[in-house]
């Protein structure tokens, strides 16, 4: 009897072990296979720079492979049409920014951002007013009194950036109507890519590139006339804060960056992704490969991130229309 009570309990034992391992073999499922980071931008972008060290750091803090994949066009509307057409399996995170948002909407497109689960915000990269210091005019103030002083003879100020109603395009808009600049007096001219927008500001053309700090870096000539932030940045203690130069309302425009999955991924892929991007935010790898460009390491996980793209898609919707860009 005593022998077939032992069996019977070295048997429930055995089968609680095998039931602990294939709980810990379900919750351990996901990824078992490389996850792709599929990228709007081409190789060598901010975006892809970004992506290209998420796969490494993701490597060390969760042992999966990841491969990046770009997919260039329409400012992010090809990428995001190729994913939502695959399956919602959790294995191709879209690496993508506000810009996305603006662009989803001012080109009227049919993707519908709703059908993505907005996995992380991980950037939160400053606006700023971007001059050239080889120019007469370059501070906050000089730009203000040009633009006055341009509209008194019939012309305009000319800033520039990339893309019509994109990000760049609103906080020139905002910037104007904050500091009391009349829309007559200026002239936002949009260019594909910022890198185009900034050779007509060295080469005199523009007075203005709107921006973020990471654009000056190896731009010896570009400086900083006026960033949008809570308080100066280390790297840049010469650039003052739209707050310190009177202006009210513009503390927090950003580029933020971060990551978007087509909508349905199973739970155990959330839990990965959570754990993911939870660990990234502090990871010192990434807290230095954020740092060197002045951006702040952030975490905004689901819920807190899908209510910052409603915000971006009402916001860009209101002052494309005022703009006249949207009708």
């Amino acid at each position: 009897m005593k022998k077939l009570l032992h069996v019977a309990v070295y048997g429930l034992v055995a089968l609680g072990v095998l039931a602990i391992g294939s709980l810990n073999s379900a919750i351990a499922a996901f990824p078992e296979k490389p996850i792709t980071i599929m990228v709007y931008v081409k190789p060598g972008g901010g975006v892809d720079v970004d992506s290209r060290k998420l796969a490494e750091i993701g490597e060390k803090i969760t042992g999966a492979k990841f491969v990046v994949k770009n997919k260039t066009g329409a400012g992010g509307i090809v990428a995001m049409k190729y994913i939502l057409e695959q399956p919602a399996d959790g294995y191709m995170l879209f690496a993508t920014t506000k810009s996305v948002v603006y662009k989803v909407v001012t080109a009227k497109s049919d993707v519908n951002l709703s059908d993505f689960e907005w996995t992380a915000m991980t950037q939160s990269d400053p606006e700023a007013i971007i001059t050239n210091r080889d120019l007469p005019v370059n501070t906050w103030e000089q730009i203000v009194a040009d633009a006055k002083a341009k509209c008194a003879e019939g012309k305009r100020q000319i800033w520039t950036g990339p893309a019509a109603g994109g990000l760049d395009h609103v906080t020139a808009m905002k910037t104007w109507k904050a500091a009391g600049i009349d829309p007559k007096c200026v002239k936002y001219v949009p260019f594909k890519g910022g890198k185009k927008a900034m050779i007509e500001l060295l080469g005199g053309r523009g007075t203005v590139y709107v921006g973020n700090p990471r654009d000056t870096i190896g731009q010896p000539k570009f400086k900083i006339a006026a960033l949008s932030r809570g308080g100066r940045l280390s790297a840049y203690p010469d650039a003052p804060t739209f707050k310190e130069l009177g202006i009210k309302g513009l503390d927090s425009e950003i580029m933020w960056r971060g990551f978007a999955i087509k909508k349905g991924i199973p739970a155990d892929a959330q839990k990965f992704y959570e754990n993911l991007f939870d660990k990234l935010k502090s990871h010192p790898d990434w807290v230095a490969h954020v740092g060197k460009m002045s951006i702040d390491p952030v975490y905004l996980g689901p819920k807190a991130f899908a209510d910052v793209i409603a915000t971006d898609k009402a916001e860009v919707t209101k002052w494309a229309t005022d703009a006249g860009i949207l009708k």
